[in-house]
């Protein structure tokens, strides 16, 4: 197969648009920087809190929209074993939006935060935040991962371009727009993205629900064809997985960094709000498109297309479905819109984790832990040099794993267990303190890798009921993910309660208290003065009666 020369230069042009948007908002970023009055980093990360609801749900959206949620939704679909009542993706992210909308936007934008990690920072201080941290930069280098992983697949399949080739220029495309920008580039960039996603997938629909090979979906959702009906099944003993996968990815991504960046830049709490309903409803509908690909080529004799047999389940290859049904079963100049609508997606999703690694790494850990002292312009810096860094780290995790929905997975995973529990605790529940945080972490993550997780080959030590073994494997039946996530919650409430007892009774020394749990007793000006005046009343009694004793000693 010979390098796809007219899919090519639809790339490089599309790349350049991107790239001219991205210098376009620099300037803009550049002005807001230069009429800042504040912190010019803010205007980097934040957008100097500036961001209109129109904008706003561009980028929300997009950010979501990437690489990983293409190909990952198609491939749950076509997947025999899974099909879509596991691609539940855009109504999961949906709920997240809205729980985000209702309850999370409002606290953190009173307190004007930066980052996710901000309130951690304020109430437990600076070294336990700084372990917390690990978790979320995690989670962003395993979305630029995720998305550059579906991106490099893509263009491998359509355009027969080296697979380190697409991927390597498609993240130094994004990183060198993030840094010219910040915020603003990502932003305005996520408009063109977005709208091209949105059409290119559409327009892509009915080439490949017409095509002459494929029986028609309806047919093949209930009915075993060329393999089991795409729609799948919900066996009774796979419930409680449903709910886990379910709840991780609507509760965990209120997590995400990237979530609360948008939040924070909006130009008000009810744009923000509104930003968040917003973009619930077209995440939705932007996951139409690949539920519909995926259907497709569960639909298709792939014994009668070029690609041949057996179909791509059988080899492997069911992450590639995607890009393989839009080569085979579309024309070749829509195969290469269709390629477009990824390379827009994988952007889209690849700038925003750039940019939210970014924020944690210079505002929580080197402005509040390494260098306290930092200047402004020395963020900046800090900042460009931290966009490169996590452009190459992630990039490079691409060439050790060929799924994109396993590292979506793993991303979600650390979220929920980890960083959602800790959350909720020091945003909704005032008593919880460092000791809390602390054992939390430490006692939520240990769960966690005790509970095991297949897709990694991480072994199973800690059973819970129902854990079987299959093919020498043990496989866990039971809600690992929600447990996890519990035992951090309910593990950071009871020693945070504990600390509070232990040190407030005095069964502790003070001293100890290294997270300062116990309250300081404040006097307040009343008490001050009462307790002045009762001091002189008994200092002038202790007078009379020395007075009175002189007086009775014999001359």
């Amino acid at each position: 197969m010979a390098l796809n020369i007219p899919g090519v230069v639809a790339v490089v042009v599309f790349y350049l648009l991107i790239l001219g948007t991205g210098f376009w908002a620099a300037r803009k970023s550049r002005k807001a920087e230069r009429n800042s009055r504040g912190n010019r980093t803010e205007v980097i990360l934040l957008g100097d809190r500036n961001i209109n609801l129109l904008v706003g749900i561009f980028t929300m959206s997009a950010t979501w929209v990437g690489g990983g949620f293409l190909l990952g939704l198609a491939e749950a679909v076509y997947t025999p074993k899974l099909g879509l009542m596991w691609a539940l993706m855009p109504i999961q992210y949906s709920v997240s939006f809205i729980i985000g909308g209702l309850f999370f936007v409002k606290p953190m934008r009173d307190k004007k935060y930066i980052t996710v990690m901000d309130p951690f920072q304020r109430k437990y201080g600076a070294v336990l935040s700084g372990a917390l941290v690990l978790p979320s930069l995690l989670v962003d280098v395993l979305w630029v991962s995720c998305t550059l992983l579906g991106l490099g697949t893509t263009m491998s399949v359509i355009l027969d371009l080296p697979y380190s080739y697409s991927v390597w220029i498609s993240s130094a495309v994004a990183i060198i727009y993030t840094l010219s920008g910040g915020l603003y580039s990502v932003a305005y960039t996520d408009i063109i993205q977005l709208s091209l996603v949105f059409l290119s997938l559409w327009l892509c629909v009915p080439f490949l629900l017409l095509n002459p090979i494929s029986t028609n979906i309806a047919q093949t959702a209930f009915n075993h064809t060329f393999q089991e009906p795409w729609v799948g099944t919900l066996e009774q003993n796979k419930v409680l997985r449903w709910t886990d996968d379910f709840l991780m990815l609507a509760l965990g991504s209120v997590a995400f960094q990237s979530f609360h960046q948008r939040t924070l830049s909006a130009s008000s709490t009810l744009t923000a709000q509104l930003t968040c309903y917003a973009a619930a409803l077209v995440i939705t509908i932007l996951g139409v498109p690949p539920i519909l690909v995926g259907a497709v080529a569960a639909s298709t004799d792939w014994n009668l297309t070029l690609y041949g047999s057996p179909p791509p389940f059988v080899r492997g290859e069911q992450s590639l479905v995607l890009p393989l049904t839009l080569q085979y079963l579309t024309p070749s100049y829509i195969s290469i819109i269709g390629i477009g609508a990824v390379a827009a997606a994988v952007m889209s999703s690849t700038d925003s984790s750039l940019l939210s690694a970014t924020s944690v790494f210079s505002s929580n850990i080197y402005k509040n832990i390494l260098r306290k002292q930092a200047s402004d312009y020395e963020i900046q810096w800090v900042i460009r040099v931290t966009v490169v860094v996590v452009g190459v780290v992630g990039t490079s995790i691409t060439f050790f794993t060929k799924s994109t929905l396993v590292l979506w997975i793993l991303g979600a995973d650390v979220s929920y267990t980890l960083i959602f529990p800790h959350l909720v605790c020091v945003l909704f529940i005032e008593m919880t303190n460092g000791y809390g945080a602390m054992m939390g972490y430490v006692i939520g993550l240990t769960v966690r890798i005790l509970l095991g997780e297949n897709t990694i080959g991480l072994p199973v030590v800690l059973q819970l009921p129902g854990c079987t073994l299959e093919d020498g494997i043990y496989v866990q039946k039971y809600p690992i993910r929600t447990v996890s996530m519990l035992c951090t919650l309910v593990t950071i409430i009871v020693f945070s309660m504990l600390g509070l007892f232990l040190f407030n009774r005095g069964l502790l020394p003070e001293r100890w208290d290294i997270f300062k749990v116990k309250p300081s007793i404040t006097v307040s000006p009343a008490d001050t003065i009462t307790q002045t005046l009762k001091e002189a009343v008994a200092s002038d009694a202790e007078c009379d009666e020395n007075i009175r004793g002189l007086a009775l000693q014999p001359m």
